[in-house]
């Protein structure tokens, strides 16, 4: 946004777009909307495994979000709570039905290599595929705190918080999914 005198304005941050949200300003939930989606959709993604279902999951996460907004209270920074909004929406549907599609792909191909060896490129993909089978096999609860820590960079107190745990029980998640990964691809080293 440019200021009259040319200069660019600070967007707000996440907790002022979220109490003009509670209020009711639908553009100050739409920004939050726009801010937020890609990383929710990738960690619905990742979780579910297929596209349609992480869309639907973030969708009915930010709707439950509108709805839920007036009772935020800040205890938590408004992205983590949508992780945690996201992540809840994803282990329900985990529960109740199993994934459509199998967790034998993820969104991101491979990084390919430079010098174009069509063998590398075959292996990388392999690689890719073994891994995201592996995570499919894991427990959600471990899934989930992978994927937040590995593929999104959440720290173990924001994790801790997302899915509703205490920082020791998500360091031991995240132990036993590295170490189920871990021998799940030993073959791959």
């Amino acid at each position: 946004m440019r200021l009259p005198n040319g200069e660019e304005a600070a967007e707000p941050d996440d907790s002022v777009l979220a109490a003009r949200a509670a209020e009711g300003d639908d553009d100050a939930f739409a920004a939050l909307v726009h801010r937020h989606s890609a990383p929710l959709l990738a960690l619905a993604y990742h979780m579910l495994g297929n596209l349609p279902d992480a869309e639907e999951a973030v969708q009915d996460a930010f709707l439950r979000a509108w709805r839920s907004l007036p009772g935020f209270r800040g205890d938590a920074a408004f992205g983590t709570w949508m992780y945690r909004v996201v992540t809840n929406r994803c282990l329900t549907v985990l529960r109740v039905r199993p994934p459509s599609v199998p967790l034998d792909s993820v969104p991101e191909a491979a990084a390919r290599d430079a010098s174009g060896e069509p063998e590398r490129a075959a292996e990388s993909d392999a690689a890719t595929h073994a891994l995201a089978a592996a995570l499919g096999r894991l427990r959600p609860d471990q899934r989930a705190c992978w994927i937040l820590r590995e593929l999104h960079g959440l720290s173990y107190a924001e994790i801790a918080q997302v899915v509703g745990m205490s920082e020791p029980t998500v360091r031991g998640r995240l132990f036993r999914a590295r170490r189920t990964l871990t021998q799940e691809m030993a073959g791959w080293r």
